[in-house]
């Protein structure tokens, strides 16, 4: 495979103008983009957790160490610890806060993530069987806004086989990491007993399916407008209802939190929900405001500036101590 169609150009172009800071685990898809973006002359950066559960944890946190030293790289490592329950969530939760503080800490542009299609294809899996939305189903993206900066995955459209074989047809060394065997894990069980299979023998009819669901999402995300934003409150016009269930999602990922099935049965009955205690999402005419959930004693001259700026109730804590000014909030009433 020539190595220009390994990355898609609009990535590339966007990682050429950008600091960027790789997500690397010493696995066989993270060091496959590891020397993509080196060949592709991308500047980057290599940020690594050290989970502990294995014995080799301990080497390939050298050998990213090792890399950085090769080719004058910054190169940030992390212990984390020893999870008790729910790993997957607890990893996943511990991982990307660190990768949040590196980001902003440093300023960096862009976080690159080593993702690729037998992700994909597990990810649609396990959302199907959960019961989800066409819209959802499609949960990974070459390009995702954060809060603070964008998330890239270059190798979204190449399977894990293509990047295996990249690796050993150019010597480069990776790792095998024995935990992505263990059925134990739901993400494991999807990749053993289906994604993996599907793609080893309809691999082509999947890259394709996945390039049409994608344009057939941005369709279907058309329809609204992001009016106001701070840190983490949104405040979004949406043309018609039908499409609100799927912008609250949209942001919510955004925000690092997945919707479950009854939590988007609620939304779509109700106009003022608090999903896991955690966010408020309340609509009011054709606006969605989206923010933290925060219950806050406030000053009655403040509530009166809430009040009538019309700030929903379950927005006002969040705006309180920010110090943001309510009537900023003053939108299209």
């Amino acid at each position: 495979m020539a190595l220009g169609s390994m990355l898609y150009l609009n990535e590339l172009k966007q990682l050429q103008e950008s600091k960027n800071l790789l997500a690397f685990s010493a696995g066989v898809d993270s060091s496959a983009l590891f020397f993509l973006l080196l060949e592709s002359k991308i500047v980057f950066d290599i940020a690594l957790i050290n989970y502990g559960i294995r014995e080799q944890s301990i080497e390939e946190e050298r050998y990213a160490i090792d890399l950085g030293k090769k080719y004058n790289l910054k190169v940030y490592t992390k212990k984390a610890p020893l999870f008790q329950n729910n790993f997957e969530k607890n990893a996943r939760d511990f991982r990307y806060t660190f990768f949040d503080t590196l980001m902003q800490e440093n300023h960096y542009d862009n976080l690159i993530t080593a993702h690729q299609l037998n992700d994909q294809l597990e990810w649609l899996l396990m959302r199907l069987s959960k019961g989800s939305g066409a819209s959802e189903l499609i949960g990974l993206t070459s390009l995702s806004k954060r809060q603070e900066y964008t998330l890239i995955r270059p190798i979204l459209h190449h399977s894990k086989e293509e990047l295996l074989n990249y690796l050993k047809n150019n010597n480069f060394r990776y790792f095998i990491d024995e935990s992505n065997y263990s059925q134990k894990y739901e993400r494991n069980y999807f990749r053993e007993n289906f994604s993996d299979k599907l793609i080893q023998k309809y691999r082509k009819g999947i890259q394709k399916s996945f390039e049409y669901m994608q344009e057939d999402k941005e369709i279907l995300m058309q329809g609204y407008q992001e009016v106001f934003h701070h840190k983490e409150l949104y405040i979004l016009k949406i043309d018609h209802q039908d499409i609100k269930i799927r912008v609250v999602d949209k942001y919510l990922k955004k925000l690092g939190y997945l919707l479950s099935s009854g939590q988007r049965a609620e939304i779509k009955h109700s106009n003022s929900i608090v999903v896991a205690g955690l966010w408020g999402i309340e609509m009011k005419n054709e606006y969605i405001y989206i923010a933290p959930y925060i219950t806050e004693a406030m000053p009655k001259r403040y509530k009166e500036q809430c009040r009538i700026a019309k700030v929903p109730s379950k927005t006002r804590g969040y705006l309180y101590i920010e110090k943001i000014n309510p009537k900023l909030l003053l939108i299209g009433f």
